[in-house]
């Protein structure tokens, strides 16, 4: 299902091949928690800004309106109008990220909603049945998200649970796309690599995790908490122990910055919600770094976001205009800028592919993590 196509400086240029198409390596998925993107952006404007794979999450979509509502509807592709490949994230993060009490046993974690603190339980075979109901293209392991830094036993323990968590997913994952109802029978399944910040850990899960012979990998527990120089250590320790014929997803990273340091250590997935985030504060991502159009020297600027951005955005409005729709509340403003930014990363990573390509990703990361420095 993945095909190598060309490697440059560290960099892996790839196909991979899915029920809903052909996704192009590297890439940035558009962050959809809820089945759509934060800023009124809609499953039609993301084909406009150059979008692959969506996002979703297992948790809130379990939460509301519930994966049988989704299911009714034909699965999240229909629900939303997407036709191209979707990517569930397991909802293990959310469970230990947003839920005020929790209890994690063997079986799984029992936790409060956030919503309403209705009383859930979920372990591996809930989360690949959610993710079967909602019939996304790719479902992710569920897994444990522990905090940087945290004490080396604990993390060992996590990461052992995680992994026969992630053989009980494997299982029910094959029992769920053998029945007759389900709505994506090729659902794909991704491990995830986690150990904190321990390289030991990391490794020797990685090496677990490995030998189950599943479609594709992600690296979990980072970007949260610990430096980007820890991070980038880490994903250099565990992307050496990482089959080189499967996808590899770095999950939750991040800025552009993040994003090249990354490709340069052979990572093929990337989503992050600091995209849109900082897009409705007017925070947005140019090729001469951030702009905040909240300043008022942006008052009367009738240039674009960006000069010869394509973008739907710069090609139709001013950073004056934009600035205004902020100052008077405008819900238009939060959509205009939204669309930018997803535009500039996937547009950021089709410069990135091209660049491997042409062997020229060596002196275009440079060129850009130099120019990424900068302030508008």
């Amino acid at each position: 299902m993945f095909r190598l196509i060309k490697e440059d400086s560290g960099a892996r240029r790839g196909e991979f091949e899915t029920v809903h198409g052909v996704i192009q390596t590297p890439l940035f998925m558009n962050v959809g928690t809820s089945a759509a993107i934060k800023g009124a952006v809609s499953s039609v404007d993301l084909k406009e800004v150059g979008c692959q794979v969506e996002l979703s999450n297992t948790y809130h979509l379990h939460v509301r309106p519930g994966e049988d509502v989704i299911y009714d509807m034909g699965g999240l592709q229909a629900f939303m109008n997407w036709d191209r490949p979707i990517l569930t994230d397991s909802g293990g993060f959310q469970v230990f990220s947003l839920a005020q009490l929790r209890k994690i046993t063997e079986e799984g974690v029992h936790f409060q909603s956030h919503v309403d603190g209705k009383r859930i339980f979920m372990g591996p075979e809930e989360s690949m049945r959610i993710q079967s109901r909602l019939a996304s293209t790719i479902a992710m392991a569920f897994d444990e998200c522990v905090e940087n830094p945290s004490p080396y036993d604990y993390v060992k323990a996590s990461c052992d649970r995680t992994f026969r968590w992630l053989v009980r997913c494997k299982a029910e994952m094959e029992r769920l796309n053998s029945l007759e109802d389900t709505i994506n029978k090729d659902q794909l399944l991704f491990g995830i690599n986690q150990g904190g910040t321990y390289h030991d850990l990391r490794v020797e899960h990685m090496k677990k995790i490995r030998a189950l012979d599943l479609p594709g990998y992600a690296i979990g527990g980072l970007a949260v908490g610990e430096s980007a120089d820890v991070m980038y250590e880490i994903t250099q320790t565990v992307t050496e122990y990482m089959p080189k014929d499967k996808p590899r997803y770095l999950m939750g990273v991040g800025t552009p910055t993040n994003i090249i340091e990354s490709v340069k250590r052979g990572i093929d997935f990337f989503d992050c919600v600091i995209v849109s985030r900082n897009a409705r504060h007017a925070n947005l991502y140019t090729n001469m770094g951030v702009l905040n159009l909240n300043n008022k020297k942006f008052e009367r600027d009738s240039r674009p976001i960006e000069d010869g951005c394509q973008c739907p955005t710069c090609r139709n409005f001013s950073r004056a205009y934009i600035r205004h729709l902020f100052k008077a509340k405008e819900m238009l403003g939060m959509r205009l800028c939204v669309l930018h930014n997803l535009w500039f990363y996937n547009n950021l990573m089709q410069e990135i592919r091209d660049a491997i390509e042409n062997n020229t990703f060596q002196s275009y990361s440079e060129e850009k993590i130099e120019a990424f420095r900068g302030r508008v």
